[in-house]
């Protein structure tokens, strides 16, 4: 029988792949938030996402795997029998070095168990944990939101990894990333571009983990930085940025101890890989304080006069829930659009996201 179902084009897909989903809004508590973002064409180059743990994961079905890992790891095989995992198989590998005793199986299979005794720790914490991720990829065309789903899929093929082997995510999870959009000496990047032609898959990206009570962490690839806007003072407030670590761009910025890092070019050289010392970390002291997340389509981050704007907006709503505030903060970014078309300036239209964390 006939249908009359038409195949979305790749705009319309694109354009559906990256806009958030109110139903995986995740709920924290002691917080309230929302986000959304408004593309500057048919589909632009901004992805915004929440990382809801607990519907996205089998949290409990994820434990309990760690759990009975830690204790098949103690245990060796019948004699005889084939590796069952991966720690049998490397104690057969130790079994056939010179040198091998009993005691270094022993030792090695209860460090592996306890590995996993930790993982399962780590994951009940995503119970109370919501995460945030943020992309923007360079113009506001099919090609960016290309780059920005680009980053989306290895984010979340790499979390897969992230929560199977350590039961949250790490540096390591954003350095992969990171190399994904690093323009390769040897061969062409995903868009066939070359060294020549000066063009390479460029996108930010902020990550963030919500805890209860309106405590962030996050990691920072050439984003513009989060803005707290406190209750009390009414105003956007200054934070120390020796406190706001804040790396190049995605793929721009290779590590001096990677090992293909002599396989990609780097803008700029960093010594080291990320680790937890490069998380950043901000705290909503009070009820009704509000961390402002943002894509240069709304603020570059810079602009003293443009910020002023913004805390104004952010003064007349802070009072109402995160989707009203959000909504007042997009609607001022459309109507600052139609001022730039009014005097020929249309060029500096981009797309516009915009998320709210608010204390409750």
């Amino acid at each position: 029988m006939a249908t009359n179902y038409k195949a979305p084009s790749i705009d319309e897909y694109l354009l559906k792949r990256l806009m958030p989903v109110d139903g995986a809004i995740p709920h924290v508590q002691g917080i309230e938030m929302y986000g959304n973002s408004i593309p500057a064409g048919t589909v632009g180059g901004d992805l915004f996402e929440y990382i809801n743990f607990q519907q996205r994961y089998d949290i409990d079905a994820r434990v309990q795997r760690a759990l009975k890992r830690s204790e098949e790891y103690l245990e060796p095989p019948p004699t005889g029998a084939p590796p069952r995992n991966s720690v049998d198989d490397h104690v057969e590998w130790l079994k056939s070095r010179p040198g091998y005793k009993p005691e270094m199986e022993t030792e090695y299979r209860s460090g592996r168990s306890s590995e996993q005794v930790r993982v399962a720790e780590d994951l009940h914490e995503l119970y109370s944990t919501a995460g945030v991720l943020v992309v923007d990829a360079q113009g506001h065309g099919i090609i960016s939101a290309k780059i920005a789903s680009t980053v989306h899929d290895t984010f979340h093929a790499l979390m897969l990894s992230e929560l199977d082997h350590r039961g949250k995510t790490t540096a390591e999870l954003f350095e992969r990333i990171n190399l994904r959009l690093a323009l390769s000496v040897t061969a062409r990047n995903a868009l066939g571009r070359s060294e020549k032609e000066n063009a390479q898959e460029i996108a930010t990206m902020l990550y963030g983990e919500v805890h209860p009570y309106g405590y962030f962490r996050f990691v920072n690839f050439g984003h513009p930085p989060p803005l707290v806007f406190s209750a009390e003072y009414r105003r956007f407030m200054e934070i120390d940025k020796s406190r706001m670590v804040q790396f190049l761009p995605l793929g721009l910025q290779i590590p001096e101890d990677d090992p293909d890092r002599n396989r990609y070019f780097s803008l700029e050289s960093r010594q080291k890989r990320a680790n937890t010392s490069d998380v950043a970390e901000l705290t909503l002291m009070s009820p009704g304080d509000i961390l402002f997340l943002y894509s240069d389509g709304v603020y570059d981050g810079s602009d003293q006069k443009e910020r002023q704007q913004l805390e104004i907006v952010m003064r007349e709503h802070n009072l109402q829930p995160a989707k009203d505030i959000c909504d007042a903060l997009l609607e001022y970014a459309v109507k600052r659009d139609d001022r730039l078309r009014q005097i020929g300036e249309e060029d500096r239209i981009d797309d516009k996201t915009v998320f709210i964390i608010k204390r409750n």
